[in-house]
């Protein structure tokens, strides 16, 4: 027998070909390479692959940051597996990589709303069908992993990554993993893309809300809260590969901690498959950390269950092969990590077929396809959050409409990070040094001053597009400034900006007054901006704020408004929870797209005048200042704003500590009415739930609202939340149009680890409520649970099961005027 024999299963073949393996090429699989240091994507030749891929290769990593669109992405493909296959000993093929949070990360792939947006839908059946996109466009080009989702759980809105994850809840993070995950590794992994979940685990939680710092976490909420959604893509969806965090966990970096990556992950949680370092990790233990030097570091690394390191070796390099050779490393740890990712090559099916097919011409135009997808998720993912009197929607009656603020013009404010527009601004802040990236510091450095002039070259001409233009003919984006001028033709819509993002943009508050005088309305855009790596940003990685307000000089902009006595409207553009308690009051009306993607301007537009219904719904609670963070639904009992009659001296002397907006909450055009809520009175612990509401719209024009079911659990000597997420379903209705939700939720799903650190459900009393957001919950029921407590020793990871009856195709959002 050898490995390319396909009756043999994946782990049988690896084992094969491990067993012809010698140390350096062993070791050559737990590696990668960015495209630039192997000349990608056109100065590519036999000397440069020679020199970094002559024992083999792991992986190719970030795939689209500097190699182009789609012919280009297969062109590398194809350049790189073709020596691997005439040019190395053993001819084993690369897995090539790609970020995909918002889309494919690439000249010319569709881009989507950042994931806050997508899970700001409350529909994870969309976010399938776009990570299946994905897929195809990813295959279709030969990369075969892709980095995402992140399933951190988001509870501090001073950390700048909040937008790239699916928001603060559990069950809704769990919902949308799993549906990503469907998605994107398909129903069979050799025409599918491997997914990798990040980041493993508690990096949303770190002193200060502060990127890579120390994360303090009890063994309990690290298990029940962090690791749960990362579970569920496990086990529901059969998740391939995780990511660690950068974080430490007790003082143990998650990189070299055999506690978190094997006894939590594998043994705990049923993981199988590649624990992929983030970028530089292991450089980071040694340099960042201080927690060890290279080779004690790499050891700790492959004894935790650290498989391959990203993006280049650093621990896991010449050094580990020098010290195999003299018997100082452990050879048995080395080949547990070889074997899981050559497993994942056979299970890609790359051993058979690892080259890109297509022509250049059908690449590029699956690359473009599915915006349409975009669109309907935009407009889905559109959440009204105050509109006092009716203002929304305008009328086509009003004479003028001035659209004023940073983001009134421009469709850059609708690219988060990780997507191409951001990326080439990026680029210009490496050039300068306001800005630094994983992998590029070392190209600008290069030994070789031809490569290191080559690259600088290169980056520059790239840097030189501007992305604000690219953006607009790429994908065909629209400011909202310009859609609202579409929409309504017959009024005056004027523009000005008035003030810059961040503080030290231009003003020129006069240019916006001019532009808004005579106004019958204002519409006033404004928010943050997502960029990368410390750039001019107010969110993005390595963009944490200690304060959550908006820049001085965009609160100067509103108030100067409001001066004039014109109704305003803000639209807010925001992938985190911005603190609003001191402009909310200057607005008859807001909305949000979060950061809405290339649609997002004609999205937030159609809203605005009412040819589409808003119909999100909030995935975190944005709080009335900073000072209430952490501040999220799921607060315990006693706890935050959780508190009880039994509570004293327990508030803010300066402020309530109730939300501004709390989780789930958005408004409608249209008025519902959630009724009838039953639940089943009596099970054991090793039932189901089984209940049902009735939610019926009685306005006068078509929307969706989103009901949602929280249940309060019973616990012994441990405290709960006091109300967890259990089941939602997202319904449309026409006017004067009822639906029956039907929910069944497994009791496991409600279980937690009790006192003495088993997985539990308890007997006792569990109250239900129903309603339209974790605070507007007019229904209440409870369900009676017999029997002993029940210890969950089999995989408990689950999602509620809903059918709405009857059953409703439509949702599509026609004019609710």
């Amino acid at each position: 027998m050898n490995h390319m024999d396909a009756t043999l299963s994946a782990t049988e073949r690896a084992n094969l070909l491990i067993a012809n393996m010698s140390a350096e090429e062993k070791v050559a699989q737990l590696v990668g390479v960015l495209p630039h240091a192997i000349g990608a994507p056109d100065r590519m030749t036999r000397s440069t692959l020679d020199a970094r891929l002559s024992a083999g290769i792991g992986h190719i990593c970030s795939v689209g940051t500097a190699v182009g669109d789609a012919a280009s992405f297969a062109r590398l493909t194809n350049d790189v597996q073709r020596y691997l296959s005439d040019h190395t000993r053993l001819g084993i093929p690369a897995i090539l990589h790609n970020e995909t949070l918002n889309g494919v990360q690439g000249e010319g792939f569709t881009s989507f709303p950042t994931p806050i947006g997508l899970a700001a839908t409350w529909d994870p059946e969309r976010i399938r069908r776009m990570a299946d996109l994905i897929r195809r466009q990813l295959a279709a080009t030969g990369v075969r992993q892709a980095l995402a989702p992140v399933l951190d759980i988001a509870r501090d809105a001073r950390w700048g990554r909040i937008h790239e994850t699916y928001g603060e809840d559990v069950l809704l993070t769990s919902a949308f993993g799993v549906a990503y995950v469907q998605g994107l590794q398909g129903e069979d992994l050799r025409e599918g893309v491997i997914a990798t979940a990040k980041h493993f685990l508690g990096y949303s939680v770190t002193e200060g809300g502060q990127n890579m710092a120390a994360t303090h976490l009890g063994p309990r909420e690290l298990r029940d809260v962090h690791a749960a959604p990362f579970e569920a893509a496990i086990r529901v969806a059969g998740m391939r590969s995780v990511m660690n965090s950068y974080s430490e966990i007790d003082g143990a970096p998650v990189a070299t901690s055999r506690e978190i990556l094997t006894q939590l992950l594998r043994e705990t949680l049923g993981f199988e498959g590649t624990v992929v370092s983030d970028y530089r990790s292991l450089f980071y233990v040694v340099n960042r950390q201080g927690a060890g030097d290279q080779d004690t570091v790499a050891d700790a690394a492959l004894y935790a269950g650290l498989d391959v390191e990203l993006p280049e070796a650093f621990a896991y390099g010449s050094g580990l092969v020098e010290r195999l050779a003299r018997g100082e490393a452990d050879e048995a740890a080395l080949n547990l990590a070889v074997r899981r990712t050559l497993t994942h090559k056979f299970e890609l099916g790359l051993f058979e077929n690892p080259y890109a097919e297509g022509a250049p011409e059908e690449l590029r135009a699956l690359a473009c396809s599915g915006r349409e997808l975009s669109r309907e998720i935009t407009h889905a993912s559109v959440t009204l959050l105050k509109n006092d009197k009716g203002i929304l929607p305008l009328s086509s009656s009003l004479k003028k409409v001035a659209v004023i603020g940073p983001h009134a013009d421009t469709v850059m404010s609708g690219f988060a990070n990780y997507t191409y527009p951001p990326f080439l601004e990026t680029l210009r802040g490496i050039l300068t040094g306001r800005s630094r990236m994983a992998g590029m510091e070392q190209a600008l450095s290069n030994p070789d001053p031809q490569k290191q002039a080559e690259m600088r070259k290169k980056m520059e001409a790239l840097s030189r597009l501007d992305p604000e233009v690219a953006a607009r003919t790429s994908y065909g984006a629209k400011t909202l400034a310009g859609a609202l001028r579409e929409l309504l033709p017959g009024v005056d819509v004027s523009t000005a900006c008035g003030v810059g993002v961040i503080d030290d943009e231009p003003v020129d508050i006069a240019e916006a007054l001019r532009a808004a005088d005579g106004a019958d309305v204002v519409v006033v855009a404004l928010g943050g901006r997502s960029a990368a790596f410390a750039g001019r940003a107010t969110e993005g990685e390595g963009s944490d704020s200690a304060t959550l307000e908006l820049p001085a000089q965009q609160i100067e902009l509103v108030e100067r408004l409001a001066e004039q006595g014109v109704p305003m409207v803000g639209v807010l553009y925001m992938g985190k929870p911005y603190a609003l308690g001191h402009l909310e009051g200057r607005f008859k009306a807001m909305l949000t797209g979060f950061i809405p993607g290339p649609e997002g301007g004609a999205a937030l537009a159609s809203a605005l005048v009412g040819e589409t219904n808003p119909s999100g719904k909030l995935p975190f609670t944005v709080p009335r200042h900073a000072g209430q963070v952490p501040i999220h639904h799921a607060q315990k009992t006693g706890s935050g704003h959780r508190r009880t009659s039994a509570d004293q001296f327990t508030a803010y002397v300066d402020l309530e500590n109730t939300p501004l907006y709390p989780f789930g909450y958005g408004l409608s055009y249209a008025t519902f009415e959630v009724s009838e809520l039953s639940v089943d009175s009596s099970l054991e612990t090793s039932g189901t739930i089984q209940g049902s509401v009735l939610v019926r719209n009685v306005g006068d024009v078509l929307g969706t609202e989103v009901v949602q079911i929280y249940a309060s659990a019973p616990a012994r000597l441990i405290t709960r939340p006091e109300r967890q997420l259990i089941a939602f379903a997202r319904v449309p209705l026409l006017p004067g149009e009822s639906r029956l939700v039907e929910f069944e939720v497994e009791m496991a799903q409600l279980g937690y680890t009790c006192e003495d650190g088993r997985f539990v459900v308890d007997p006792g009393v569990y109250v239900l409520r129903a309603g339209t957001s974790s605070e507007d919950l007019s229904l209440r029921a409870e369900a009676s649970v017999g029997g002993g407590r029940l210890e969950v020793l089999e995989p408990h990871a689950s999602l509620p099961r809903v059918t709405i009856r009857p059953e409703h195709a439509g949702v599509g959002l026609p004019n609710p005027k």
